[in-house]
């Protein structure tokens, strides 16, 4: 199940972060949203970090929510558009009741990632050294011979 959101980067920007329209997939329990190949947690407590995000990624903090129908959805204190998901061109204007994209607020690209939520799924609940191996590619052993050399043992 995919749910179109609106998803903009606070970390290192505050307001003025990158933001997208575009389609996320949750997880099972609903509190971890895959999108642009990352998977995005949701903070516990109140829900809010240090930049004023919802979520947490590999990028950073992010405000993840549901697009507002006047299709003002980043904060009164931001500027720049939100680049809108190609595959979300059908039902976002439909979503905010618009004939056509407004232009002036947004654009359309192609440049969202898909992420295999399998390999992320995999990296979250491995090892340090099977972690190291899913994301570089190579052989455990290889590091284990690395650290050998370096810390002989007795």
């Amino acid at each position: 199940m995919k749910l179109l959101r609106y998803i903009e980067l606070k970390s290192g920007y505050a307001d003025n972060g990158p933001a997208w329209i575009g389609y996320v997939t949750p997880s099972r329990s609903g509190r971890t949203l895959y999108f642009n190949g990352d998977a995005l947690s949701k903070y516990k407590g109140q829900g809010r970090r240090s930049w004023g995000g919802n979520y947490g990624g590999h990028q950073g903090e992010y405000w993840v929510s549901g697009v507002k129908k006047n299709g003002e959805d980043r904060h009164w204190a931001g500027s720049g558009k939100a680049l809108v998901e190609a595959a979300a061109l059908s039902e976002y204007p439909d979503t905010i009741g618009a004939k056509c994209l407004d232009t002036s607020h947004c654009e359309v690209t192609h440049g969202v990632v898909p992420t295999d939520i399998e390999r992320l799924h995999a990296l979250a609940n491995t090892t340090t050294e099977v972690a190291q191996r899913i994301l570089c590619g190579g052989p455990v052993q290889a590091h284990r011979a690395r650290r050998k050399s370096i810390v002989p043992r007795p």
